[in-house]
């Protein structure tokens, strides 16, 4: 592996390749194999933002396995549905690494990030707030600004609309209820940026879990709705973040044109 990039860059030195070739050569390197685990350790290269850590189904010692090689990259790291067990193991090889209970990711901030834009993380109720969480925290860790308004669901429609000008103001919404699901149809026939639903499995019995909700967002006829999986807070994040990144990427592009 060390010997291939070795080889790239050798070329571009030599001109045989342009800067362009070499970088998209280099999106394919290099991975990490662990036995249990293969690690992406280019993803940020290919991607703008380091491979993540989905804890669910893993053992404390191979999350942390996993958490040790990442971090050599130097980049930030986010684990999501992480036990205390597990940040309890994370936090002896890594000591920076925080914990956020509520959310239950785990964060490792190695290079601080500027914030820029806005990214709205909205809950339809109180119950729904630990995967609005995930959500606002991993658009932080990607570089975004974010604004939580957290309870003002349907039930109470008055609450949401006191906040107009923020949806109006954002790049990106994301919209996290459970029950029926109706919040992100509501908010994007409202905003005219993109708005990511995100169903969760609070409710009563025949939510089925967020089932209920993810099909009532997968119906909505309101325009500009994409919607995740039930309790993928860290998709919904990771979504809004890239979108709003990338009109940041356009702003800047924009003002050094007119230089």
């Amino acid at each position: 592996m060390t010997q291939e990039i070795e080889e790239i860059l050798k070329k571009v030195a030599k001109g045989e390749i342009s800067i362009k070739e070499a970088l998209d050569r280099l999106k394919v390197l290099p991975f990490i194999e662990l036995g249990f685990a293969t690690i992406d350790t280019h993803r940020s290269l290919r991607k703008g933002f380091p491979e993540t850590i989905f804890c669910q189904g893993k053992t404390p010692k191979q999350v942390k396995e996993i958490a040790l090689n990442l971090v050599k990259t130097g980049e930030n790291l986010i684990a999501t549905k992480a036990s205390k067990e597990v940040f309890d193991q994370i936090k002896k090889v890594v000591p920076k690494a925080k914990y956020f209970p509520e959310s239950r990711l785990i964060l490792i901030e190695q290079k601080k990030k500027e914030k820029v834009g806005m990214v709205l993380v909205i809950s339809a109720g109180t119950s729904d707030i630990p995967i609005a969480e995930e959500a606002a925290l991993t658009a932080e860790a990607m570089g975004s600004k974010v604004k939580r308004l957290y309870d003002v669901g349907v039930a109470g429609v008055h609450r949401l609309l006191n906040y107009r000008e923020d949806i109006e103001k954002a790049r990106a919404i994301v919209a996290v209820a459970g029950m029926e699901g109706a919040l992100p149809s509501l908010i994007a026939g409202l905003a005219s940026c993109p708005v990511i639903g995100v169903p969760t499995s609070v409710g009563y019995g025949t939510s089925f879990q967020g089932l209920a909700s993810l099909l009532a967002m997968l119906n909505s006829c309101a325009e500009g709705l994409a919607v995740v999986n039930i309790d993928n807070g860290f998709g919904a994040g990771y979504l809004a973040s890239l979108i709003n990144l990338l009109i940041e990427k356009e702003k800047l592009k924009a003002r050094r044109g007119k230089r």
